[in-house]
């Protein structure tokens, strides 16, 4: 049994609860969602490049598979809202608006599979959606049969427009009706995003009944947004990363890598942390112009290494000291993957001596050390001596794993023991 596996059941750590037992997202799920590029524009009269149509799908589904995007693992098209007719048909079944949908939407699930890819589409637990299309509520059967019919991998279900009082029964009638279909359907949840407000969610129904769950706000395409998500998380890490494992995710919302409002140390303070939260990889940007450098970021193959890591671990938040914070992600054959934020947005880069981390314990008697970020670096066999100290920019990330080497067993049970069973958070005041 691998050691890492090992102590956590021997010191009893928290395990995931059961995940929803429909086969799905046994990694983070990867892909392609329109929201926070395209959002709700609709006018494809005058921008019919940029408008939420069929052949905004099509044409991402195109790049996905020409440019490398679906072998490195990115898989789901995803449509999100301000798809559907704003009424429905005669039978009372959603239907795709007729002019930016003129094939419907089993067509364009036809096309995109044909591609070697899957399609996510969108609804809501309540009676509309955000942007006021029609909800779900009162026709969850009939909607997750649709859905079925169109051949549907992937439903993003909003929570706009419910009494929250009513979410959790909402949420579990929707699993149970795609279920029913017989049909494999991915289930993404907003559940939790809505319950906070009013009181702590419950996690194990939460995943019980859906592959991954929102928790907190709609990102944005700025580094303000991306850092109030990590503060959200670590912050509620002691509540949320317990119930994440295969099958069932929380998820931070979308990468924004590629856009306007992040400079690229921050893209990859972004990708390094959404991979160490074993976070889904859902990139909502405009892959058919997209720089070079951002997408070699988000093609890494050793950063999507990590975030589909075998072990299906979350990582966490593990020390905070002098405007840097670590993170730390067990993964599968004992090894530990790190990243080392620098808050600070002032000055040049810092340095922070690999000591520092908390994990480092485990390179006792050696360990090899590879960094991934800002650049790939092989750092060769070092111990728990070595005096390493990893250069990061403002705002940026240094991401590295850790790979104890087998010396003596006895004294790697013992630094693991006193690793996994304390349960503290390294806090430093600043």
């Amino acid at each position: 049994m691998n050691l890492v596996v090992f102590f956590l059941v021997v010191v009893g750590l928290s395990p995931a609860a059961e995940a929803l037992d429909n086969g799905l997202a046994l990694k983070p799920t990867m892909g392609w969602l329109h929201w926070e590029r395209f959002m709700c524009n609709t006018d494809c009269d005058h921008d019919p490049d940029n408008c939420i149509s069929e052949r905004l799908y099509m044409q991402m589904a195109d790049v996905m598979v020409k440019e490398g995007w679906k072998e490195a693992g990115y898989e789901y098209v995803c449509i999100d809202d301000c798809w559907p007719s704003l009424q429905r048909d005669t039978q009372g079944r959603l239907q795709a608006d007729p002019n930016r949908f003129p094939g419907g939407i089993k067509k364009l699930a036809d096309y995109v599979h044909s591609k070697g890819l899957k399609l996510g589409i969108y609804a809501d637990v309540g009676k509309t959606t955000c942007a006021g299309y029609p909800g779900s509520q009162g026709s969850y059967e009939v909607d997750a049969q649709t859905f079925a019919d169109w051949d549907v991998d992937l439903l993003k279900f909003d929570g706009c427009f419910m009494d929250w009082k009513l979410l959790g029964e909402g949420y579990i009638n929707m699993s149970k009706a795609l279920n029913k279909t017989g049909k494999s359907i991915l289930y993404s949840c907003e559940w939790p995003l809505y319950e906070w407000p009013f009181h702590q969610p419950n996690y194990t129904a939460i995943r019980e009944t859906c592959n991954h769950w929102r928790n907190f706000d709609d990102v944005f395409d700025s580094w303000n947004s991306i850092k109030s998500i990590l503060d959200w998380t670590a912050l509620h890490q002691d509540i949320i990363v317990p119930s994440a494992g295969p099958g069932g995710w929380n998820d931070p919302d979308m990468l924004v890598i590629g856009n306007f409002g992040l400079s690229h140390d921050q893209e990859e303070s972004q990708m390094a942390l959404w991979a160490i939260m074993a976070a889904p990889l859902l990139m909502s940007n405009d892959l058919r112009n997209i720089c070079p450098r951002s997408k070699a970021l988000l093609l890494n193959k050793h950063i999507i290494e990590i975030s589909q890591d075998s072990l299906g671990k979350q990582g966490s938040r593990t020390a905070k000291t002098n405007s840097f914070e670590v993170w730390e992600r067990p993964l599968s054959k004992g090894r530990l993957a790190v990243a080392v934020l620098n808050k600070q947005e002032i000055g040049g880069p810092r340095g922070f001596p690999i000591s520092g981390i908390p994990g480092w314990k485990i390179c006792d008697p050696q360990c090899t050390v590879t960094q991934i970020l800002p650049e790939y670096k092989e750092m060769g066999v070092q111990t728990k001596q070595s005096n390493i100290v990893l250069s990061v920019n403002p705002s940026g990330t240094a991401l590295v794993t850790i790979t104890p080497i087998a010396g003596d067993l006895r004294r790697l049970h013992k630094l693991l023991w006193e690793k996994l069973s304390v349960r503290r958070i390294y806090t430093e005041s600043l």
